[in-house]
């Protein structure tokens, strides 16, 4: 199976029989969160799915990324191959420092939010 990384798309990709299955990725700070793992039902139950993902961690091992799975199949990857927990960034810290990020850009230090005031 010949896996392509677009790394300008940040997908993993490959065509089985005239379909294509892919895995969506974002890369921020060190961190590559897997979004989406698509196979089409017509390919499906041929371990193409755990074939991309194993081409990501890969990918993020050899660059020395974290990964967070946010996608459910790649959650469930990680979970049945513990020998890649290395790999894992705390779920619930990067959670929080992304709500952090989110409330910094819409709220800057400049025009706190007013909370419990009314203008």
């Amino acid at each position: 199976m010949d896996i392509q990384h677009d790394e300008s798309a940040s997908r993993f990709s490959t065509r089985v029989d005239g379909h294509e299955a892919v895995l969506d990725y974002v890369l921020d700070e060190g961190v590559m969160t897997l979004t989406h793992t698509g196979v089409p039902p017509a390919i499906e139950g041929r371990g193409i799915a755990a074939r991309l993902t194993q081409a990501a961690l890969l990918t993020a091992r050899a660059a020395g990324w974290r990964v967070y799975p946010a996608c459910s199949y790649a959650a469930a990857y990680m979970a049945r191959h513990p020998q890649e927990s290395d790999l894992l960034v705390n779920a619930r810290r990067h959670i929080e420092e992304l709500i952090d990020e989110s409330l910094e850009e819409s709220f800057p230090a400049s025009d706190p939010p007013a909370v419990g005031r009314s203008s």
